[in-house]
């Protein structure tokens, strides 16, 4: 049996809390175990096989992002242990490109940096530009596209990359209903080759559509991970319930699910 895609054990991100700008160099040299930190992540385990598809769902300030990063290798844990058995790449909005580069510069620029040959890169760009569908703005500069036109460049880039995990964080959403039918059927031909995806993402229909399996994180803590029908139809229970609290009800229950 081949080794699994990913393998993560107790997970734990940490982050630094600030009081404010003017304090944040003062408090940056105190003393370590006077520091206020932050759990993003805590002590999350999972195992990811290769060619499975895990959706990873859960309210915002869940930590669904950071893991996702981390998964993807931009972010590291502070704590625990991760294990990516092939190479990763993270689509996010605009998330990767420079916006003073242009559409064309951004694909070049991310080639060369995960070492691929001049030549290989020739081949490549035709076919990220005609994926992307967005003519001429090819060639401007990225600050000046909408969210959606930075979605479909972080896309085609990525997927023509063909890497051995796809890490989308809601890469998906601010398109338009054509070009989010055209990355899924490039996600299951991904998937058919036996790639591995972990797709974040507040649509329940496309996670349940897609994903064989899902992970529910809430406020940094695995809440249930298993069959994607059983986790997304809890979830949802959750959220019918969740909506009818009061913003009060909500920050109460948020400080005992944290504790």
């Amino acid at each position: 049996m081949s080794e699994p895609a990913i393998v993560a054990e107790s997970i734990t991100k940490q982050y630094r809390l600030f009081s404010n700008k003017t304090n944040k160099l003062i408090e940056l040299v105190k003393e370590k175990n006077k520091r206020v930190l932050m759990n993003a992540l805590k002590d999350i385990t999972f195992t990811v096989e290769k060619g499975e598809c895990l959706g990873l769902v859960g309210l915002n300030g869940s930590g669904k992002s950071t893991l996702a990063n981390i998964i993807a290798g931009t972010v590291q844990p502070s704590y625990g242990n991760i294990q990516v058995n092939g190479e990763a790449a993270c689509i996010s909005v605009s998330v990767g490109l420079n916006p003073s580069l242009t559409g064309m510069e951004n694909i070049e620029y991310k080639c060369l940096l995960l070492g691929f040959h001049p030549d290989a890169i020739k081949e490549l760009i035709p076919k990220i530009v005609e994926f992307t569908d967005i003519g001429a703005y090819i060639n401007q500069p990225v600050k000046y596209y909408s969210s959606g036109m930075s979605a479909r460049l972080g896309f085609a880039i990525s997927i023509n990359l063909d890497p051995d995990i796809l890490v989308i964080d809601e890469g998906l959403s601010v398109g338009d209903p054509s070009f989010t039918d055209k990355c899924l059927n490039s996600m299951n031909s991904f998937r058919e080759r036996g790639k591995t995806v972990v797709f974040v993402s507040h649509s329940m229909e496309t996670i349940k559509a897609f994903c064989s399996k899902a992970l529910w994180l809430e406020y940094g803590r695995k809440r249930e991970i298993g069959k994607i029908e059983e986790v997304c139809t809890a979830y949802s229970d959750f959220m019918i319930e969740y909506n009818k609290m009061t913003p009060d009800e909500r920050e109460e229950y948020k400080q005992f699910r944290m504790i």
